[in-house]
């Protein structure tokens, strides 16, 4: 019998490459490191003597240093990726956000918690980016919608295997796991491939990696903007409404205390549920814009039933998140469809800098918050902020190209 031609091989073979499969490890740690701190911001803050209201402020700041680490990581290893290569990014971030993990697990001091939630953030910053670029340009354009689907799916799984190890584990003992995970993944790595796409460009004479041509064509840099807009309300729900779902359960008047990181825990498993939904749909569909922005709509319902409704049983509350949650499964389509809208020499640029920049939008969305909760209060505030993020996210849907059919071999010139 004749061997079946590579192009025949079936479908679960092409998406359990191992250039998948990886990405899709290390966004599961990544996912882990991130949402980690949400689980333990309180009790390792009260570890280093903050108490009462003091907790609010200090936990916006820590994020706050560890969305600025993101920030310049994400540019950073953007254009790393694009001009040393995907697998560069892929094995340095990783190593540096291992190794700051294990270093938050040894903190006594809050000066040296903001330092390394900084380099941990640093190192954060490449691994979506870099693994959605990958799987983009090794799978065929028919499947690409999958293959970002399981990468965004196993991160989920990592935000909820974030509260399981607290919960049974210390919060310094929790740091060291996620380290500890890290280190194990670099040895996974060494067999990964780089994509025949990026290894053609690179033998050509164009420029990669340059951030400036983001901004030298007008089309360009309104490409780029629309891809942050329309990330925003899902680090609005994850930055603001989960991270600081006790407080808000206190302005609501709840039954009981929420806890952070069953709250965190809750809105992820939902998540799961909506990037498969999202994944599927988009594939049935044919269409990322047609579902982001249903995906959006839905988000902005459950925002207004999480601050507005009579919500007094802290069991209802906890159900909310986790619908806002799977309003919130459309960030792998957000991710791809912000690949797929440039050419190979700026893939991995945009693709690591947009939601590095989605995320470090929390700082001015956390400081527009905190300001507005003391003008007009907390849910408010919250909802101000909200109703903003979803209003800019679908004017830029609006205007944002469809990728779905896009062949993904070519490259952007000045």
């Amino acid at each position: 019998m004749v061997d079946q031609p590579k192009t025949e091989k079936s479908l679960s073979s092409q998406l359990l490459q191992l250039p998948v499969v990886v990405a899709a490890l290390g966004y599961l740690v990544d996912m882990y490191d991130l949402f980690l701190f949400s689980v333990v911001r309180v009790p390792s803050l009260k570890a280093l003597g903050v108490e009462g209201d003091q907790l609010l402020p200090e936990g916006i700041a820590l994020l706050n240093w560890q969305m600025a680490g993101m920030l310049i990581g994400g540019i950073f290893w953007g254009i790393m990726g694009d001009k040393r290569g995907r697998l560069s990014v892929l094995f340095g971030s990783i190593l540096i956000y291992s190794l700051a993990n294990i270093g938050n697990g040894l903190i006594n001091s809050l000066p040296m918690y903001a330092l390394l939630r900084f380099v941990a953030g640093v190192g954060l910053a490449g691994e979506l980016g870099a693994g959605v670029t990958l799987v983009t340009e090794v799978l065929p354009k028919q499947i690409r919608g999958y293959g970002t689907m399981i990468v965004a799916t196993m991160g989920v799984l990592g935000a909820i295997l974030a509260y399981f190890v607290a919960d049974l584990f210390q919060w310094r003992i929790s740091y060291f796991v996620g380290g500890g995970l890290g280190l194990m993944l670099l040895v996974l790595r060494i067999n990964v491939f780089e994509s025949r796409i990026f290894e053609n460009v690179k033998e050509r004479q164009v420029k990669r990696g340059d951030l400036l041509m983001l901004f030298s064509s007008r089309e360009r840099f309104l490409k780029y903007l629309q891809c942050i807009l329309v990330g925003l309300p899902i680090w609005f729900v994850v930055g603001i409404l989960i991270t600081f779902s006790p407080e808000i359960g206190q302005a609501i008047g709840l039954s009981a205390p929420v806890v952070a990181g069953k709250a965190v825990m809750l809105s992820f498993s939902g998540q799961v549920a909506g990037d498969i939904a999202s994944g599927m749909l988009s594939q049935y569909f044919r269409s990322r814009k047609k579902v982001i922005g249903g995906f959006i709509a839905l988000s902005l319902v459950f925002v207004l039933v999480y601050l507005m409704a009579p919500l007094k049983d802290v069991n209802m509350f906890y159900l909310v998140c986790v619908f806002l949650g799977f309003a919130n499964g459309y960030w792998a389509l957000f991710v791809t469809i912000a690949a797929e809208l440039f050419g190979t020499n700026l893939r991995a640029t945009v693709a690591t800098t947009v939601p590095n920049f989605v995320r470090g939008a929390v700082i001015p969305l956390t400081s527009l918050f905190v300001y507005g909760k003391g003008q007009f209060g907390t849910l408010n505030s919250a909802l101000a902020v909200g109703l903003l993020t979803a209003a800019l996210a679908f004017m830029a849907l609006y205007f944002m190209e469809e990728t779905f059919k896009k062949d993904l071999n070519y490259v952007e010139t000045d």
